[in-house]
């Protein structure tokens, strides 16, 4: 038996069996001048790893459904990439480049290919531009079967895993929460990134800071996260695991008894009113707000909807972002909530959430959290924004639609947006196409937005203080970043006279103000944001009840008087 200790960053208690997820292989491709006897050799190699990629299509081809929706988009993708692979002029290319030249099969193919795809992406002719990604995605296998390479893939870990990994993205941490994970292990990731929010969503028990994870944990061995504690038990004698057995179950009785506040009001102790919207970031998280009954959708991350996607290869960077299926998923979650209200965020891409899609550029930047992200990447590229606007302008007709651009640090920003929804409103009233007038608000995430909240009032009908962002722009701290997560405090003065001064400007232009932060579930935050004013917030489905139990407990006047030293 052997305990490591690291830094909760979830809370829980999780007993499971040990998954370490391997570090992911850097493709080198070798560049040499090959000898003249390597020829033949050489280019069976090329053929027989292009016939396995293949062979390996078709298979998931004949596996795959020709009516259900996921199975019929996943077809469309596979067989492009056959296509492409028994294209027979573009082989004989290669050939011909090969044999006429002494560069190794490697280099000759990985050249090709990419000369190929530029020649797609510069024709006038917008599906054979769209190729162009394909063509790429499919060499790249046959590249990696080349050189021996198999990725890691993420849906192959097994339900009721313990991951340990040095890092993981956010799409990973989605996908692994439908896998019955129970619990984290990580190194490189801070206690406020969005991996570990999603864990808290999920409610999966997380522990970070352990540098080394592969040497020091093993896949198959039993493991223990035990966050009250901050530690982790690696292969436990049997008493450690009864001993855990019997925590887990206390917690899932506590959990049960939460249950009682599921059809009550949230109100503090002297009966001072709250309303608790849920975060989702999911169709499943909008069915989790509902059976927790939460007041509304305060947050829905639309994000990670194209950061989730399970039914296309890893490899696939060609997927567009579409009208129509983002219309059917807001539709969904719009029908799920009912008559309660739901404030869809469009698109905040960039930064540490990347996002492969054609619509959205691949750009390697400096400092990417303060470049091309969120509503400044939909300005750049208003097409992105357009299609988002109109699936949910079409969407408002089935509920009580909010819509909230992020990142906005001008007022000239939310001119252009404004702009941009009234060329949609102008284009569905020319195609007789429904929709709902539709509050419209914004994120308060910057120094700037909340200095100048007062002018943005203006054109806003509601704003929402995003105080994970907030915090780490105004203290200058990747909260990603685990080196100099001692520094990120959302708690900070700065920080605190920065949603003091939002509090007002939404109470003098007589606009809603919700914080849909982290800030909103922990329960030290929200006496110091209820003594604020603030009554409304925006947390985990999963946070909803426990918040209820805290606030039935506590008086409005402790939070007034936490408050008091802001100015």
């Amino acid at each position: 038996m052997e305990i490591l200790s690291g830094k909760a960053a979830a809370k829980g208690t999780g007993i499971g069996t040990a998954f370490v997820i391997p570090e992911p292989v850097k493709r080198t491709i070798p560049r040499h001048t090959r000898s003249e006897n390597a020829l033949e050799k050489e280019w069976t190699l090329f053929t027989d790893s292009k016939e396995t990629v293949l062979n390996r299509l078709c298979n998931l081809l004949n596996s795959l459904s020709k009516t259900e929706q996921n199975d019929v988009l996943q077809r469309q993708v596979f067989e492009a990439y056959v296509l492409m692979l028994q294209d027979e002029f573009f082989i004989k290319e290669i050939k011909t480049f090969y044999e006429a030249n002494e560069f190794n099969i490697f280099h000759s193919v990985d050249l090709k290919t990419k000369e190929y795809a530029e020649k797609l992406k510069q024709s006038n002719d917008e599906y054979l531009s769209q190729r162009a990604a394909d063509i790429l995605d499919v060499y790249s296998m046959v590249l990696d079967e080349m050189l021996d390479i198999h990725p890691f893939d993420i849906n192959t870990v097994p339900d009721n895993s313990i991951i340990a990994a040095d890092f993981l993205s956010s799409a990973d941490t989605i996908i692994l929460s439908k896998r019955k994970i129970k619990g984290l292990i990580l190194n490189e990731t801070g206690e406020n990134s969005h991996v570990i929010i999603l864990a808290r969503s999920y409610g999966i028990p997380a522990i970070i800071g352990i540098e080394n994870i592969s040497k020091k944990i093993k896949t198959g061995e039993t493991v223990i996260i035990d966050t009250n504690d901050s530690k982790i038990i690696i292969s436990p004698e049997k008493t450690i695991i009864e001993e855990y057995k019997q925590k887990l179950q206390e917690e899932q009785k506590h959990h049960e008894e939460l249950k009682q506040y599921l059809n009550k009001p949230a109100v503090t102790k002297n009966g001072t009113k709250f309303t608790l919207l849920a975060n989702i970031g999911t169709i499943e998280e909008a069915e989790l707000a509902k059976e927790n009954n939460a007041d509304g959708i305060g947050l829905f991350r639309t994000e990670f909807l194209f950061m989730e996607r399970t039914d296309l290869p890893a490899t696939d960077q060609n997927r567009k972002i579409n009208e129509d299926e983002q219309f059917e998923i807001y539709k969904q979650v719009l029908q799920i909530m009912g008559n309660k209200p739901v404030t869809i965020r469009t698109l905040d891409a960039g930064g540490d959430k990347i996002i492969k899609s054609q619509n959205i550029p691949s750009i390697e930047e400096k400092n990417p959290l303060m470049g091309l992200r969120a509503v400044r990447l939909t300005l750049k590229y208003p097409s992105l924004l357009k299609t988002q606007l109109r699936a949910l302008y079409r969407a408002s007709i089935f509920g009580n639609l909010k819509i909230m651009f992020p990142l906005i640090t001008h007022y000239n920003q939310l001119e252009e947006c404004m702009k941009i929804i009234n060329e949609v409103k102008t284009e569905l009233k020319k195609e007789n196409i429904k929709y709902n007038d539709v509050p419209v608000g914004i994120m308060i995430e910057t120094a700037s937005a909340a200095l100048t909240s007062d002018s943005l009032s203006r054109l806003s009908d509601f704003f929402s203080i995003g105080t994970n962002d907030l915090t780490q722009y105004t203290l200058a701290v990747d909260r990603e970043n685990q080196s100099v997560s001692n520094l990120y405090n959302e708690l900070d003065p700065a920080v605190l006279k920065l949603i003091k001064m939002t509090v007002t400007s939404a109470k003098d232009a007589g606009i809603e103000l919700c914080v849909c932060g982290e800030m909103a579930g922990k329960k030290n935050c929200i006496m110091i944001l209820g003594g604020m004013g603030i009554r409304t917030l925006s947390l985990s489905p999963n946070l909803i009840f426990e918040t209820k139990e805290f606030l039935s407990k506590t008086d409005i006047s402790e939070m007034e008087k936490l408050a008091e030293g802001i100015r």
